[in-house]
């Protein structure tokens, strides 16, 4: 592979604010694998944001950007899997497995495709340097007429446009808008975007909490919600704590905790096959590998509540929670999943065409 723009490539990052900001390039923000995709004619090569290649795990998309891609191209954009109209995050962690024949297997049960959003370099020519405008001409000229799976995002510089994709986009699965200015170059790894996300608030059951690395003091609260039976789901955790904060929550916890976890209702997360009917913190995963998932087991009395950007699949919170505050004003049974709010459904194929 000879390109005018070499793997490792590391993408250029966003940053969050509160609203969408005016007079730029908007995007929807999609919820799948960065990747950085190199085509040298019948070379493809699929970059991840940490610079590890994703090739292996997606043979059939790498098949489908030999066939529909310049045939000398450096390109930005998610890898995603679409299931009845909307994103299933799942199914794509699902393919990153280490067996040859799973990952067959698993391209022709969920194949994935990819949405291209930035033009790095094409043919002989590096674009780092150009401006965004630029870059999404010659994105939207080199990729015109390309067919599924290869998809070009949708753009507008209209924020009226991208307000509305914001409110109707969750409902197929998308994180909310992406903003980029109009005469951004290429910024490795820096924060030059901006990203706008959905925030809701939701009350939960503190039931845990794991140490951190750096020593006895919280490294994250276990967060768990009831549903419709009564069982306490573990959902999620909130991580984000300065030091001091960290040392101070040891303490306020310490009247909850369990000496003896048998009676807590994530006692059984240590044998494998109880997480296969609950969900449970310590599940062991590929993701994890050889990380340490103990955790210290609380009396799941404690309300916290946490500021949420959206459920996958509506059973867990998609990224890490964000702690807001603790509510003595509320119980724990009173914790359940029908607080959350549901986002109206959209058609993904509305968005792809």
């Amino acid at each position: 592979m000879d390109l005018p723009v070499m793997p490792p490539v590391k993408p250029m990052l966003a940053k969050s604010v509160a609203k969408i900001p005016p007079d730029m390039h908007y995007e929807a923000k999609w919820d799948g694998f960065r990747a950085i995709v190199f085509r040298d004619g019948a070379e493809v090569e699929l970059g991840s944001r940490t610079g590890k290649t994703l090739t292996r795990y997606f043979p059939e998309l790498v098949e489908a950007l030999r066939e529909r891609l310049p045939e000398r191209c450096v390109m930005d954009g998610e890898i995603v899997i679409a299931r009845e109209g909307r994103l299933d995050f799942d199914a794509l962690t699902e393919r990153i497995h280490p067996a040859a024949s799973r990952v067959r297997t698993l391209a022709e049960r969920t194949p994935a495709s990819f949405v291209a959003f930035d033009l790095l370099a094409l043919q002989d020519e590096s674009l780092l340097n150009a401006p965004l405008t630029d870059r999404r001409k010659l994105l939207t000229t080199a990729l015109s007429g390309v067919t599924a799976p290869v998809h070009v995002a949708p753009a507008t510089t209209d924020i009226d446009v991208a307000r509305h994709w914001f409110e109707q986009y969750e409902g197929a699965g998308l994180d909310g808008v992406i903003a980029k200015p109009l005469t951004l170059r290429y910024l490795q790894d820096e924060r030059a975007m901006f990203k706008i996300k959905h925030e809701r608030t939701a009350d939960v059951v503190v039931a845990g909490y794991r140490l951190h690395k750096s020593g006895p003091v919280v490294g994250s609260l276990l967060l768990g919600l009831h549903d419709e039976a009564g069982t306490l789901q573990h959902v999620g955790v909130s991580a984000a704590f300065p030091m001091k904060r960290r040392a101070e929550l040891i303490e306020e916890l310490e009247p909850l905790r369990m000496e003896d976890p048998s009676g807590h209702p994530w006692a059984a997360w240590a044998e494998a096959a109880a997480h296969e009917s609950a969900r449970l913190p310590g599940a062991p995963s590929r993701w994890s590998g050889k990380k340490d998932l103990s955790w210290v087991p609380l009396r799941p009395e404690r309300v916290a509540e946490v500021a949420y950007d959206h459920m996958e699949n509506g059973v867990r919170f998609r990224h890490t929670a964000r702690f807001r505050r603790w509510r003595p004003d509320r119980t724990a049974e009173s914790c359940t999943y029908a607080q959350l709010e549901e986002p109206v459904r959209y058609d993904l194929d509305e968005i792809l065409g």
